[in-house]
């Protein structure tokens, strides 16, 4: 009898599930709003990807950004949308799940004692 997957990862929001994007929503949900250079800062990546996943992001709707100048230069401004917020704390507790699952997994005796995900057992 196998058990259900803890998780469907078909249903797995992509748009936030990528390491830069969930980097940004993280950082935006800690902070009111970034700039672009704050930004790139932060997750240390290059102009181009960081801009690719800001799009990208912006384009579903889960951040907005406002053009201004600051001195004489350009500067965009980031900030999480409500829909956002809410793709990010939807995708947080499907991971909260599957780490629970896994969790309580590791509880249950072992079907197989080799599996990986079962702890080494200590020397007698």
């Amino acid at each position: 009898m196998s058990a259900e997957p803890p998780i469907d990862f078909a249903s797995l929001n992509t748009a936030v599930h990528g390491p830069i994007r969930l980097g940004v929503l993280t950082a935006l949900a800690t902070e009111e709003s970034l700039d672009f250079t704050s930004l790139k800062r932060r997750l240390t990546v290059a102009d181009g990807a960081l801009g690719i996943h800001l799009q990208k992001l912006e384009t579903s709707g889960y951040i907005s950004s406002t053009k201004r100048f600051v001195g004489k230069r350009p500067n965009t401004l980031y900030q999480l949308t409500p829909g956002g917020r809410k793709a990010l704390f939807e995708y947080l507790q499907t991971m909260q799940q599957l780490i629970d699952s896994l969790s309580a997994a590791r509880l249950r005796p072992p079907v197989n004692p080799e599996h990986p995900l079962n702890p080494p057992s200590s020397p007698p």
